[in-house]
């Protein structure tokens, strides 16, 4: 067969050259292909190259789609005799990078299955109908992707985010000696990112305690692990005493939102506690409190000139528990203004005096109210947490990082409509949270192939 040189490269198969394309009766297009690679002749088993053909085959492969439509490949192959007496092997049929041995898939084909998973977003099922190949297939493509594109090894970062994601309903069984359940996997998944560096997941481990979370901090290398400055956690007293045993030299560092989260909720359970004790019920339209109570949600500097005074003057015509309430409000904008001195808010690293007397302030304001139990318990959290807030302030990290990988994890189960295979489950979830740092990677670039 001759070639032509034009298909060819059109086509573009490293190894073999198109000898024509004719359009089938159904009317799919069959390529017709020749090996053109010199190394198709070594024999795999002692690399001497043959120069007797025994017979010929032809194979079907498959590969992606051309020109907007699918095409049929037909290899016109060679099965050479070795002319090595000492070879075990007496004949070999050619093969090439591309198409190896017993393959029914093209390398590119299988390329394409595996980045369209990790890192385009699709789901295995959907790629499975968009390119062709099986369920097994594209998984099996997926997994090999991964292990030649992700890092082998992690990447240093001064600072990591620790955080839990809920995967599924927790699997029991019961053990035939003793008839007890015993938990077989974990519903929870505690995930380790990157916390300042963008990089993503780090890695998953199943269940939630110190125990999980100590044994893989210390299965890291210990020049990894010395790295590591600060770690961002929410109020998680299982966290800390994990990061204290593994990591005993960083600083934990309290993510920010989970503080203000925390006065809004205390806020929030005072609101409700004083609604029931003056109204006997839930507060609804026409009372002070249920004009206001989405105000009180929201940031002092977030309200206008009409809205602030609107707050006010509600709550002080509500009376006492009213200006309770307020005395809430005032408590957890106190805090905000604490947390609002950290580095990435100013750009200018806080003096500890300005900390000290924000801190104070609080603190003042809480004992004037000390009545409200919900300001105390607020009060009594922060200074247990103190140490983590404070690095909070001084170095402005926050967890950020692990509840936007912890979004993206759920975003990519729920497209796949949940996982069985935990496995796969983190594997998937690696490739997710990692896809925009390996796409800014001049490596990842040149390894694209659609």
């Amino acid at each position: 067969m001759g070639h032509d040189t034009g298909a060819t490269a059109l086509f573009d198969l490293e190894g073999v050259a198109v000898a024509e394309v004719v359009r089938d009766e159904d009317g799919i297009r069959t390529v017709r292909l020749v090996t053109t690679d010199p190394a198709a002749r070594a024999c795999p088993a002692c690399g001497t190259f043959a120069t007797r053909v025994k017979e010929r085959a032809v194979t079907r492969p498959r590969d992606l789609a051309h020109g907007g439509g699918a095409v049929r490949i037909r290899w016109h192959k060679r099965r050479w005799q070795c002319r090595e007496d000492a070879c075990e092997r007496g004949s070999f049929t050619e093969q090439i990078p591309q198409i190896p041995a017993r393959m029914r898939l093209t390398e590119r084909l299988r390329t394409a299955c595996g980045q369209a998973v990790a890192d385009g977003g699709r789901t295995v099922v959907q790629t499975g109908r968009d390119l062709g190949p099986s369920w097994p297939v594209v998984m099996r493509a997926t997994r090999t992707y991964a292990e030649r594109h992700l890092p082998a090894a992690l990447p240093t970062t001064e600072a990591i985010g620790i955080d839990e994601t809920r995967r599924g309903k927790p699997v029991w069984k019961q053990n035939p000696d003793t008839e007890k359940w015993e938990l077989v996997a974990d519903a929870w998944h505690i995930g380790f990112v990157d916390a300042i560096g963008g990089r993503g997941l780090f890695g998953q481990v199943e269940g939630r305690n110190a125990d999980s979370v100590a044994d893989w901090l210390s299965a890291q290398p210990a020049a990894w692990r010395e790295h590591v400055r600060y770690v961002a956690i929410d109020l998680c007293a299982t966290f800390r005493a994990a990061i204290h045993r593994a990591l005993p030299h960083a600083t934990v560092v309290i993510d920010c939102f989970h503080i203000v989260q925390l006065a809004q909720r205390h806020l929030a359970d005072l609101r409700r506690r004083l609604t029931w004790k003056q109204h006997g019920r839930r507060a609804r339209k026409g009372d002070s409190v249920y004009t206001v109570r989405k105000l009180l949600r929201r940031n002092k500097e977030d309200l206008t000139g009409e809205q602030l005074a609107l707050l006010k003057v509600e709550l002080e015509y509500m009376g006492t528990y009213g200006r309770q309430i307020y005395a809430a409000w005032q408590a957890k904008e106190l805090l905000r203004d604490l947390l609002g001195l950290a580095v990435h808010r100013t750009h200018v690293t806080p003096d500890r005096s300005a900390i000290s007397a924000a801190r104070h302030r609080f603190n003042a304001h809480v004992a004037d109210h000390a009545h409200l139990p919900e300001l105390v318990t607020l009060a009594e959290t922060v200074d247990q947490w103190w140490n983590g807030i404070e690095a909070y302030v001084l170095t402005g990290i926050t967890n950020a990082a692990s509840e936007g990988n912890n979004r993206v994890i759920k975003l990519d189960a729920r497209c796949a409509f949940g996982y069985r295979n935990r496995a796969n489950q983190r594997l998937r979830s690696l490739c997710a949270t990692t896809r925009r740092a390996r796409r800014a990677s001049p490596i990842h670039r040149a390894c694209r192939c659609w």
